[in-house]
């Protein structure tokens, strides 16, 4: 048991209390932690009290963490969750971090998945958005689930687009239809586009009958 003998504002910070007990400095705490737990001089302070007022105190640094993060981009529960381990808090303040979050609507993965594709559909492929959303920890039905209302008339129309450009800039050095019929296919699959919808637009492209055997 120890008793605050001082609390100090810190001269740069003035939300923020130095505690000292026993007339040594113990810990630094922000005034909502003074103020909810009753910190005073001449208050008696036991090692129950302290660990409570630990975790506070983190869980708020946690918390005010997430939120920078979040104000720079939006992230997905995962991201948020390996942004603050990479910050070094663990998972004890972490996961009621992640609740808070949810709860106030900071992070919202279906949201996010709505957001990302609508983004994205403008220049990549249907698979390549899919398997982004896996990587940032999105559950791969979700995914499915919003990928069938992606209206296929306006993937095909961009991939169509993209293709042109692409041509247009092969067409000028390279003069084998079917090699450059193979490095249109390999651009549309790399961005995300099906076999199909590649071969597609690639004949239209370049009025092509036939382009099999491209890889």
């Amino acid at each position: 048991m120890g008793k605050i003998t001082r609390i100090d504002v810190q001269k740069r910070n003035k939300e923020r209390f130095n505690i000292y007990i026993d007339e040594v400095y113990a810990f630094s705490v922000n005034g909502e932690l003074v103020y909810t737990e009753k910190l005073e001089v001449n208050g008696e302070v036991d090692e129950e009290k302290l660990h409570k007022i630990a975790f506070k105190e983190n869980l708020s640094k946690c918390k005010n963490t997430a939120l920078r993060i979040i104000e720079r981009s939006y992230k997905t529960e995962m991201e948020i969750k390996e942004k603050l381990i990479e910050k070094g808090y663990d998972l004890e303040s972490i996961l009621p971090t992640v609740d808070f979050l949810k709860e106030y609507s900071f992070i919202d993965d279906k949201e996010y998945i709505k957001l990302y594709i609508k983004d994205r559909i403008r220049r990549q492929g249907s698979q390549k958005i899919k398997y982004a959303l896996i990587r940032k920890g999105i559950d791969p039905n979700e995914i499915e689930d919003n990928l069938t209302n992606i209206n296929k008339e306006q993937e095909k129309d961009v991939a169509l687009e993209l293709v042109k450009k692409k041509y247009s800039q092969l067409v000028n050095r390279e003069k084998d239809i079917y090699k450059i019929s193979s490095k249109l296919y390999r651009f549309l699959v790399g961005r995300g586009y099906d076999y199909t919808l590649a071969k597609d637009v690639i004949k239209k492209t370049m009025n092509m009958d036939d382009i099999e055997g491209i890889d």
